[in-house]
């Protein structure tokens, strides 16, 4: 607990000043942690992100990224839907290129991938980018947070019925339910300090759902990790694991805020 503490701080100093600032550096650094969060994937798969498919991949990724896609490739008509067309045509051709040494199966695991991790730190790159970006992002954060601690502390103390053993043996439906309660004081906290343009009832309805679906996020992850055996995504934290272990209900939760236009 001790480790998992200071790195978290540790995490936090290095992350906030990046959130501050916002513009080209925030963007720099969420392109350095989604290639990351990619690695981690791939690495699970056992594809190196120096092998071809990996930096396909990373190629990938870095135009999801990018903002103003329809500016990206002025040439003629080429769209970047059509990138992703030549792109997926690639990665199916190179099974053949290596004689199924990469297979099917793999081509579908990194397209998969990039659009799971791409997209997820999109929404964080446009959440800070747009208008009252900081502080919509620090809403998702504190519902994030207050999610897991309430859940582990409500864990420990009602924790009796596992909510999916065979995904995550430590979670409990009580620890489920003690992260929602614990999400929606804080957003009800949050929003007395900072008030959205929306009612109290809307803001709490909301932070449930947003709860539930960062909690789904966590669990994605976890199905990851179990389906190819391994404890952690990556070892970057001490105590916490790799990116997508700190970021996996993020990548859910901020979608979800945008599509349903509540930031």
């Amino acid at each position: 607990m001790k480790e998992r503490i200071i790195t978290a701080i540790l995490a936090l100093i290095v992350f906030l000043p990046f959130v501050i600032i916002g513009e080209w550096p925030f963007t720099v650094f969420i392109y350095i942690i989604a290639t990351i969060g990619l690695m981690e994937l791939l690495r699970m798969r056992q594809i190196s992100i120096f092998s071809m498919p990996g930096i396909i991949g990373a190629i990938t990724l870095m135009s999801i990224l990018l903002p103003e896609k329809s500016l990206i490739l002025p040439i003629g008509q080429f769209s970047i839907f059509d990138l992703y067309t030549v792109i997926i045509l690639f990665l199916l051709a190179y099974t053949v290129l290596v004689r199924n040494k990469f297979t099917f199966d793999d081509a579908g695991f990194i397209v998969l991938t990039v659009l799971y991790v791409g997209i997820g730190f999109y929404f964080l790159l446009e959440t800070r980018m747009g208008l009252n970006g900081f502080s919509n992002i620090l809403f998702a954060f504190f519902i994030i947070w207050a999610t897991d601690t309430g859940a582990y502390f409500a864990g420990r103390a009602f924790g009796k019925r596992k909510l999916w053993p065979d995904i995550s043996p430590n979670k409990t439906i009580g620890g489920a339910i003690g992260g929602i309660i614990t999400a929606c004081i804080i957003a009800v906290i949050f929003h007395m300090i900072h008030p959205f343009p929306h009612s109290m009832v809307i803001v709490i309805l909301v932070t449930i759902f947003a709860s539930i679906v960062g909690q789904i996020g966590d669990l994605v992850e976890s199905a990851f990790k179990r389906h190819y055996g391994v404890k952690d995504s990556g070892k970057l934290l001490p105590g916490h694991g790799g990116i997508l272990d700190r970021f996996d209900s993020l990548l859910f939760v901020l979608p979800f805020l945008h599509l349903i236009s509540f930031i």
